[in-house]
């Protein structure tokens, strides 16, 4: 069979049909500054995948990937042209969401460390994400990954403070990454481990369906839906490459024959890049399946109406491209840019798309906006509610860049700029950056220490970095003490060790930590691994 009339039907036989249904039952569009009372007692449901880059969808200008669910819900909604990653990793972007904190302050510094709690990471100031919701009212419910209790992963998360207000429905393997059938498990309310028959995606996704089928109807519901997928399955050593095939499920797999596959610009072509693009985009496009059935679901409940609906990603991936050696956490868009939706009919412009610029730190305060409540004092991001509403595109200059190992920076609608005193040779390749992306979609002129920008682009650029560490008291320490202040072990000991808490060492933020050191000033950073 050709690889064509698999696709068609493929389509024929999902959501895409009813999709396609739809096309011409749209709503017109409605013009930039309409804003309409916002209906009684909104419910959210927040959707994201991980390691999902901006570029892998059709909305967003993919013509080869399929995904007829989320091209349909862009068409419905509000798709935002840079939604940057701020901290292209999945615990501190996590932690950030969560929070509305830098991780400095939440202690969600890298992976499986544990994000605090919101009493100690806010000093008494402030409440999190989702204790907002639950305190409003809201019906919890949180299906899927987790990544921020810390520490060693295999285990599930008890009823409490860790939890951050998802006390209801909370149904998580923390972080896994197998999700072929019967390897892909969640744990139970009793701590028990329980294995999914099916994709990890589509298991996840009909505890959600459940969920809503459960929903009180006196409530408005609350919804965080954490799909793994399309990230990599873990580094493989007998090859020294991602696995990503063997996590696509069945069903979505013959659909992109790995041979017929066209590459990002700058990616050379080899059997590991199309065993990536092949496997990621059935990942994807698995993933968009799954989207379709919760949206299917909340219009079977008379839902769809007055449902705030987010979809997004916590960062790219490289796939590759700009030799990248990993996935993350690199400088550029691949990694940065992701995929960020939104649609509420009656409340938010259907069929548009926005330059408006929003980082991670911005998502939890612009939601809670958007549905009425109460932003926490503590949250360092904006709440970019009323632009959105307002249809308004350059309220924001910059968001901040930074990998507090390796590189600092700011991401400007027209501009990346990262730098790092690191001094190691792989450092300074990766970290230090400069991209112009009118004349530079791709980013493949990296024009950092390079004659071709002078000084008035460049000094604001820095300026602006600055003003962002500034804000966040960020003293860009040096990689190991910055480690040895915040925790008793190695750096290097507490990434290989299995079985640890993931704690930081000692009462406090990491902020408060650093200071209890006596770090406060920078040093000359030195290369580490």
């Amino acid at each position: 069979m050709s690889r064509e009339i698999t696709r068609r039907g493929f389509l024929a036989g999902t959501v895409a049909a009813g999709a396609a249904a739809m096309a011409g039952r749209l709503p017109e569009p409605r013009a930039w500054g309409q804003e309409p009372a916002p209906p009684a007692r909104p419910n959210l449901l927040f959707v994201m995948s991980d390691e999902h880059a901006f570029d892998m969808l059709g909305c967003y200008g993919n013509p080869q990937i399929i995904t007829p669910s989320l091209d349909q819900f862009a068409a419905e909604g509000l798709r935002f042209n840079y939604c940057i990653s701020s901290f292209p990793v999945c615990t501190p972007y996590r932690g950030m969401l969560m929070s509305g904190l830098h991780p400095l302050r939440n202690g969600a510094m890298t992976n499986d460390l544990q994000l605090l709690a919101s009493d100690v990471a806010t000093q008494g100031r402030g409440k999190y994400f989702g204790e907002v919701l639950r305190d409003a009212g809201y019906h919890m419910g949180y299906v899927g990954k987790w990544h921020i209790y810390g520490g060693d992963r295999n285990r599930g998360v008890p009823n409490g403070p860790y939890r951050y207000g998802f006390e209801e429905l909370f149904l998580t393997n923390n972080c896994h990454v197998d999700y072929r059938p019967g390897k892909c498990f969640y744990f139970d309310e009793n701590g028990q481990k329980v294995y999914f028959n099916e994709w990890e995606v589509y298991g996840q996704t009909r505890q959600a369906l459940q969920f809503l089928d459960d929903a009180p109807a006196d409530r408005p519901f609350a919804l965080f839906v954490s799909w793994h997928p399309p990230h990599d399955m873990g580094y493989d050593s007998t090859t020294s490459r991602y696995k990503y095939r063997i996590g696509a499920p069945a069903d979505t797999l013959p659909l992109y024959d790995p041979e017929n596959l066209t590459y990002r610009p700058g990616t050379v072509d080899s059997d590991w890049a199309r065993e990536y693009y092949s496997g990621y985009m059935a990942m994807v496009t698995g993933v968009d399946k799954a989207f379709g059935w919760l949206m299917d679901k909340l219009k079977e409940k008379g839902l769809d109406q007055n449902t705030l609906v987010v979809f997004t990603a916590d960062h790219g991936d490289m796939l590759g491209s700009h030799e990248a050696t990993g996935p993350k956490p690199y400088p550029e868009d691949y990694a940065t840019r992701v995929p960020f939706i939104m649609r509420w009919p009656e409340r938010l412009a259907v069929g548009a798309d926005t330059d408006l610029l929003v980082g991670t730190l911005d998502l939890m305060p612009t939601i809670l906006g958007l549905l009425g409540l109460p932003v926490p004092v503590s949250c360092e991001g904006l709440d970019l509610s009323d632009s959105i509403l307002a249809g308004l595109e350059d309220t924001v200059e910059s968001v901040p860049l930074f990998q507090l190992w390796g590189y600092r920076g700011v991401y400007t609608r027209t501009m990346t700029y990262t730098w790092t005193t690191l001094t190691g040779e792989y450092a300074i390749k990766y970290y230090n950056k400069l991209y112009n992306h009118p004349g530079d979609p791709y980013q493949l002129n990296n024009m950092y220490g390079t004659s071709q920008v002078p000084p008035i682009i460049m000094d604001p650029l820095k300026q602006l970095a600055q003003q962002w560490m500034d804000k966040f008291h960020d003293l860009n320490w040096e990689p190991h003490a910055l480690w040895a202040a915040c925790s008793d072990e190695t750096y290097g000991a507490y990434l290989g060790a299995a079985g640890k808490e993931g704690k930081l060492k000692g009462p406090g933020r990491p902020i408060d930590l650093l200071s209890l050191a006596g770090l406060t000033g920078a040093r000359r950073w030195q290369e580490f691994r």
